[in-house]
Parts: C-alpha cells; structure tokens; sequence
C-alpha cells in the first residue's frame, strides 16, 4: 500500500483478486511501476517464463504488539510494501501480520530476515499464499462489522467509553489506512461531510513515506463527533479506527514527518 494504486474492493477480494491477475510484463510489479526501491529486486522478464507468477505476499509471526505498519515497513526497508495486514483474534492482536509485496522476487529477500529482531522480539518470516491472504481479509472485516454468526465478538466497553467521552475538537485522527489511500478516497469515506483536500492530512515517517495513519479537520466539532460513526468501517479492504483529536496533534504529528 505504499505506492499502489487502489487498495482493494469491498473485503470480497472480487476487484482485488482481479486487479492482481493483471500481471502484464513479467518483469512488471504486481501493482503498476514502482517508483524505485533502494535494491535491484526486481525480477528479470524471463524469470517466470511460460508460467504466471506467485503470488508474493509473507506472514510474520512474533510482531511486538504494539507494532504498526511503519514498523514493518522499516523491519522489510527496501522491499517495496503494498499492503500490510493485521492478524487479531477475539479483537486482540496475535502478533501475526502478512504483508504483501511488490514483486515476486522480493518474497526471498524478506524470508532472509526470518529471526532478524524488530526491538527486543525476533520476528519469523515465512512464505504465504494468496488464498491465506485473502481468509484473513475477510476475518477481518467480519469482525470489525459485527462478526458472523460463529464469531461475535464484542467491541472493548472501555476503550469505546474513552472514545464516547473524549471531547471533540473539530479533528478527527484515522488509524489503519492504506498506504495508496489518497486525499480523494479520504473524502469519499467521509462523503457526508464537506471537506476540502487542505482538510486531509497524511502523516510520513523519516524517509517520507505513509504511517497509515492520517487526521481530517471537519467544519465543526459536531460534525466530527457525527463522523465517529464511520469508526471501524472498511475503506478498501482495510477497516478504519477513528479517534477525537486537536489540532496540536495535528500539527506535531505532521511537522515530524517534514
């Protein structure tokens, strides 16, 4: 989700699972052309000649959990990431994440840093398959919209009380975002709402890229309470957590990216 074009459909995989078979050149990212990653690992045209090629996506297993996708952007530095996703039973976390690759080719380069530390735990990598990928997407978007009826789990009373009685501002910070979200599909998400592109605000880590986290400045602090109702909705295949904000958070957040 770095650099990508559009993240994915509404969590069925339809549109997603069609727009990777879109393989063209073989020697073509998956996603469309890379803006360039800091190593040559990009495979030759002729690597998987008269075959398609895999599917490159990973799952790491023994994530700290309170990992995020900078984080696992940084442990895979210069692979080029498309999409990281979360792994959570029961609402919680496992410490099990996949993470999506530009190129089949650069799968190998991130087994290579299977029990390589990310802090204090080390981290196992290993090879995936699509179909895993796409079980978890869907998982995840089932819990975030209720659950099925074999799995219901509730919401965590108190960090929902926190959001309920925190004050609002006018500022709402957004967790979880695709690395390809743009300001366009920000204003889509919140199309009730009139905002302007200078309203949206993504935040970048020190080497200019997307942390999946964002904040929106709405019109009122009304209208920011009421938008609290998109909390943990889908945008693409990833669900969305909302959270009331400022706007000094705002403006540190986003200075620390500069």
């Amino acid at each position: 989700m770095f650099y990508r074009g559009k993240f994915g459909d509404g969590g069925d995989g339809r549109d997603m699972g069609a727009k990777r078979q879109r393989l063209g050149d073989p020697g073509s990212s998956f996603y469309g052309t890379s803006p360039g990653s800091s190593y040559m690992y990009n495979p030759t045209p002729y690597a998987y000649a008269g075959q398609p090629p895999p599917f490159p996506v990973v799952k790491l297993r023994g994530l700290p959990f309170d990992c995020t996708e900078a984080d696992v952007a940084e442990f895979l530095h210069g692979l080029d990431i498309v999409d990281v996703l979360f792994v959570h039973k029961n609402s919680k976390f496992t410490g099990e994440a996949f993470c999506v690759l530009g190129y089949p080719l650069q799968v190998d380069f991130a087994l290579s840093r299977n029990r390589q530390n990310m802090g204090r735990r080390y981290v196992e990598v290993f090879r995936s398959k699509r179909q895993e990928y796409y079980k978890a997407i869907a998982n995840e978007v089932s819990d975030a919209r209720g659950g099925s009826p074999r799995r219901n789990v509730p919401r965590a009373k108190s960090y929902d009380e926190g959001k309920d009685s925190a004050e609002h501002t006018g500022v709402l910070r957004l967790r979880g975002l695709p690395f390809s979200a743009g300001k366009d599909d920000i204003m889509d998400f919140f199309k009730d709402f009139v905002l302007s592109e200078s309203s949206v605000h993504f935040t970048m880590n020190s080497e200019g890229r997307p942390t999946g986290e964002g904040f929106v400045e709405f019109a009122s602090a009304e209208d920011s309470k009421a938008a609290m109702a998109k909390d943990r909705m889908t945008l693409g295949s990833r669900y969305i957590e909302l959270f009331p904000s400022s706007h000094e958070e705002l403006d540190e957040a986003v200075s620390r990216g500069r």
